[in-house]
C-alpha cells in the first residue's frame, strides 16, 4: 500500500472515515475528461462537509484508483482543492482495494457505486472478509453525485441507510 501524507499523522485514537475520491468527491469537469485525473473538480460541497467531520474529530483518508505518480497527482489536486485529511491510500503491484480497507479498518467508508466501470464488483467493500466488514459502516453513494446529502453529524452518518440517502434540511 502506497500511503501519501497530506498532513502530519496524529497520534490520538479517532473516528476513522476511509472517502474513495475519483467519482465519491471529485469529478471531471466534463464527461470528456474523465480519464484525465488534472481536470477533476470537488463535487459540490464535499470539501466543507468533510471539514465539518473533521472539525468533530474524524480522521479523514482517501483511496484512489490510481496508482504511482498519478497518485501523487490526486494527492495534489486533494491539497489544491483544500480538502482535510491525513492521508491518501493507493493499491500497488498485487494489491485489491480490499486489500486497503482490511489494513486500515475505517469505521466508516464512503464509495460511489462504480456504475461507469461495472458496477458493486469494483467497489472497495465488497471483497472485504465479512468478519472485517461486519464492523464497517459502508456508504455507497452514486457515481459523481457526491456526499453533500449525507449528515453533518458524525453519529448521524453512522445511521445513514444506502437505499435512502438523507437529505439535509
Amino acid at each position: 500500500m502506497k500511503k501519501i501524507m497530506l498532513q502530519p499523522a496524529s497520534s490520538q485514537k479517532r473516528p476513522r472515515i476511509m472517502v474513495f475520491a475519483e467519482g465519491t468527491v471529485l469529478k471531471p469537469k466534463s464527461f470528456w475528461q474523465q480519464f484525465s485525473h488534472r481536470a477533476y473538480v470537488p463535487i459540490g460541497q464535499a470539501v466543507q462537509l468533510l471539514s465539518r467531520w473533521e472539525a468533530q474529530g474524524a480522521d479523514i483518508i482517501y483511496c484512489t484508483s490510481r496508482k504511482g505518480k498519478q497518485a501523487e497527482k490526486i494527492a495534489e489536486l486533494l491539497q489544491q482543492f483544500s480538502f482535510p485529511g491525513s492521508c491518501l491510500v493507493a493499491r500497488e503491484v498485487g494489491e485489491k482495494y480490499a486489500d486497503l480497507v482490511e489494513i486500515l479498518k475505517p469505521d466508516v467508508l464512503i464509495e460511489d457505486d462504480c456504475k461507469s466501470i461495472g458496477g458493486a464488483w469494483q467497489m472497495c467493500i465488497t471483497k472485504v472478509e465479512p468478519h472485517l466488514k461486519a464492523a464497517i459502516k459502508s456508504i455507497v453513494v452514486p457515481e459523481f453525485q457526491g456526499i453533500s446529502h449525507l449528515p453533518d453529524d458524525l453519529q448521524e452518518l453512522q445511521t445513514v441507510k444506502n437505499s435512502s440517502p438523507l437529505r439535509k434540511t
